[in-house]
């Protein structure tokens, strides 16, 4: 659902991404670690078209991202560290409008169904969004995906800032949508929920990925001592 061939980023000689392959297939959840700068979001913003890459490939569902804009975007849902909602509006207006945009057409019903299924209590859905908490922000994000019946989610830092609480209740929503044949690519610093709701991992250091493991084989110590010896090289 998501590959990288041969993908690879410069800005102004300096490499950001070296030569990447990669492939997510329908319900996995693949974990890119590692530290600032290590190519991570690069690699994300490849994949959603923010940025054009130097060479290689981006492909979603099999269709080149850059040839294949607007086909490509339909299949994927983006959640970046801040889900950029509008403050004025509930959870519910902010979802209609989200939606609406993407061409969907969905009753009132319809779309508390979508943000009951993400999590958001009922009486949350027709509060302000600028009264919300990041974790109820993010839970809008995902009910923009489950109306769009996303194929592939993008996670830039999902659970920096999220209470414990928070964290394992979105833990939960990605098994839930992997669990529905989501394409789930996921960079974070987090390695516990890494190791929780990955199906895979891969360390990036300077823009190359220099390690891929299933985290089924590797208990949380491990995973951290592999991290940090990938970091101190």
């Amino acid at each position: 659902m998501l590959e990288a061939n041969q993908l690879s980023k410069s800005y102004n000689g300096t490499t950001a991404l070296h030569p990447l392959n990669l492939k997510v297939e329908p319900g996995e959840v693949f974990c890119l670690l590692g530290a600032n700068g290590a190519g991570k979001t690069t690699t994300i913003n490849l994949f959603l078209n923010f940025i054009a890459p130097s060479s290689g490939m981006a492909a979603v569902g099999g269709m080149d991202v850059v040839k294949h804009p607007l086909e490509s975007k339909r299949l994927l849902a983006y959640i970046p560290e801040q889900v950029m909602l509008y403050r004025n509006l509930t959870g519910l207006e902010n979802l209609d409008y989200f939606t609406s945009l993407a061409g969907g057409k969905h009753t009132q019903n319809e779309l508390r169904g979508f943000l009951e299924e993400a999590g958001l209590a009922r009486a949350d859905a027709d509060k302000r969004v600028g009264a919300y908490s990041k974790g109820m922000r993010q839970k809008v994000g995902i009910a923009i995906a489950i109306a769009k019946k996303a194929r592939a989610l993008l996670l830039d830092e999902p659970t920096s800032g999220l209470d414990p609480k928070a964290s394992n209740e979105f833990s939960q929503l990605l098994k839930k949508l992997s669990g529905d044949g989501a394409a789930i690519l996921m960079a974070t610093h987090d390695l516990f929920r890494a190791k929780e709701t990955g199906s895979r991992c891969g360390i990036m250091k300077h823009g190359h990925l220099v390690a891929t493991y299933a985290t089924a084989d590797l208990g949380h110590a491990e995973l951290e001592r592999i991290y940090l010896e990938h970091m101190h090289d």
